[in-house]
């Protein structure tokens, strides 16, 4: 393959590691991207059925392969009727040749859980929305914060997000019931979904041989465990300590939520500079160890990694779930802001549908609207190009964290 190919192969792959976002983000980034390139027939096969030596390209090898295993089983999704179709939708074949419930977009939830080392192994603290759009060729990914205030969707005491899926409606599957407070919180329709853990991401990272980053600012995640500032590559384990740290933001979780986007963009560059054989051998292993739970085929991922190629790094764009921190029944929770919340999703994850109104959303305000006491979380838009030239606004430090640990005071 000649140089110039390999570069703009390797520019395509970049957009599949956009995927990478927090901790379920980064694993399925990863085998997006790697599925991307491997379109050459540089594999020697050698079929149980004859002595034959074929060549055969990686993509089809993977295709040949049993998918991952159906870990949380198949979802319902919403019907026609729910869905609520614009007159001049484009519904036309969009080619993507994959289970859409509309023509023209597919939408993914992504949910990280923690595990009984560092949590109850049940609470899903990492959770994206991330939706292809076919006919803008954008992407488009929500954060749905942890605390997210869900009261008719989980039994769960604290009343948030992370808890719906072990505490919510018992007469549906566990991950049927994080889909369904999704679809009716913000009416969109959900296509497919992968789970993972932190422990699963810690191996994945160190399977690809760590990712080479510039760190902003020195983290220190417990009192053996820290990251000093400046360049460094990180394994697993540092990795998960950067993507967990939260205590020394001024925010607590809203700030490890901006943070990570500085991870992302490190693990772009890392994925880019991956040889060929390197990153077949990384993807190989991740499916073989079923590091994650997904209702989507090999096959289906390699469509999506094709989808991706064809976006530009500044159609990405992230956005986080407007709203504030408040505090609901002695619960630390993240109140959302209606309005702005719904203003986000009609403009970018509801393209094909009529404007949703906050009267027709199952999302509920703890603070009301008129009584909010900041909306500096409004507005957390920024593009992957913008995060990758280092534009994005990042997290504030503690003055306490900060004056400790920021000022040489080690």
């Amino acid at each position: 393959m000649s140089k110039k190919r390999r570069k703009r192969r390797g520019k395509e792959a970049s957009l599949a590691v956009n995927i990478a976002v927090k901790l379920a983000a980064i694993l399925v980034t990863i085998m997006l991207m790697l599925l991307m390139v491997f379109n050459v027939p540089i594999i020697s096969y050698q079929a149980s059925s004859t002595s034959d030596v074929q060549q055969m390209s990686i993509t089809k090898y993977f295709k040949s392969k049993t998918p991952v295993k159906y870990i949380e089983g198949e979802i319902s999704r919403m019907d026609t009727e729910q869905i609520n179709m614009k007159e001049d939708a484009d519904l036309n074949n969009d080619g993507l040749d994959l289970n859409q419930t509309i023509e023209g977009q597919f939408t993914i939830l992504f949910l990280g859980f923690d595990t009984p080392t560092n949590g109850s192994g049940n609470l899903h603290d990492v959770n994206y929305l991330i939706q292809f759009n076919l006919r803008t060729a954008s992407m488009n990914i929500l954060q749905i914060p942890r605390d997210t205030y869900v009261p008719a969707y989980t039994t769960a005491s604290t009343n948030k997000f992370n808890s719906v899926y072990a505490c919510g409606d018992p007469e549906v599957s566990n991950i049927q019931r994080v889909v369904n407070c999704v679809q009716e919180s913000f009416d969109i329709p959900v296509d497919a979904y992968v789970t993972t853990t932190c422990d699963n991401v810690v191996e994945i990272i160190d399977i690809v041989g760590g990712v080479p980053i510039d760190m902003p600012y020195s983290v220190v995640f417990e009192a053996d465990k820290i990251l000093y500032e400046g360049q460094q590559t990180l394994t697993g384990e540092q990795s998960e300590w950067f993507l967990r740290f939260r205590y020394g933001y001024e925010y607590g979780d809203i700030g490890r939520v901006q943070a990570q986007r500085y991870f992302l963009a490190a693990a772009m560059k890392k994925a880019i500079s991956m040889g060929t054989f390197q990153m077949f051998n990384a993807i190989n292993e991740i499916y073989d160890k079923e590091l994650i739970g997904t209702d989507m085929s090999v096959e289906d991922l390699s469509r999506l990694a094709d989808l991706a190629g064809t976006v530009g790094m500044d159609n990405v764009h992230i956005f986080m779930l407007p709203g504030e921190s408040a505090m609901a029944d002695g619960q630390s929770i993240w109140s959302v802001h209606k309005s702005a919340a719904i203003d986000i999703l009609n403009e970018y994850f509801r393209t094909q549908q009529y404007p949703l109104t906050p009267e027709h959303s199952a999302i509920v305000e703890w603070v009301p609207e008129g009584s909010y006491l900041s909306t500096a979380y409004d507005d957390t838009a920024a593009s992957f190009q913008e995060i990758d030239d280092g534009q994005a606004d990042g997290p504030a430090l503690s003055n306490k964290y900060s004056n400790t640990y920021q000022t040489g005071n080690r």
